[in-house]
């Protein structure tokens, strides 16, 4: 019998195969850099950055997650977390974090939007807006634990 046959999902929530930008903070810093989501899930992340973290860190993610997460609306979300793993691919790293609790910012945008507020981390992509990382506006959010269940949890 092939083991391949025998391989058994082990999340418990549905991660959903979306692109979108993300700015990535080491909490309790000012440090910050930017990357693009692979896939995320209300209680875990895998994303491509070029700003260095470790295994074990604890990061804060800011991202507008889309209505099919959300079931409503986009909505920009801060999330705090710790780095499970850092894998090198080509240039980038390959970020995995499990999220342990997000707030809910108060203005939300398109994907396409914030996208074209973001430094591009590849070659390919704009260079003379390489340098350039906007800050995350300051405002009152409302934080929430990672639910077990519901638009955002299920893992």
């Amino acid at each position: 019998m092939d083991t391949d046959q025998l391989h058994h999902e082990r999340r418990s929530s549905q991660r959903f195969d979306f692109h979108l930008p993300v700015t990535v903070r080491l909490a309790g810093t000012d440090r910050e850099g930017c990357g693009f989501t692979q896939d995320l899930s209300g209680r875990g992340a895998l994303f491509y950055t070029d700003f260095r973290v470790s295994e074990g860190d604890a990061v804060e993610l800011t991202l507008v997650m889309p209505v099919e997460i959300t079931l409503s609306e986009n909505m920009r979300v801060r999330c705090r977390g710790k780095v499970l793993r850092v894998r090198p691919v080509e240039s980038k790293f390959a970020v995995a974090v499990h999220l342990q609790g997000y707030e809910f910012l108060p203005k939300a945008e398109t994907a396409a939007q914030v996208s074209a507020n973001f430094p591009r981390i590849s070659g390919v992509h704009d260079a003379a807006s390489a340098g350039k990382n906007p800050p995350i506006p300051g405002s009152p959010s409302v934080a929430v634990e990672a639910p077990e269940s519901g638009p955002l949890g299920n893992r």
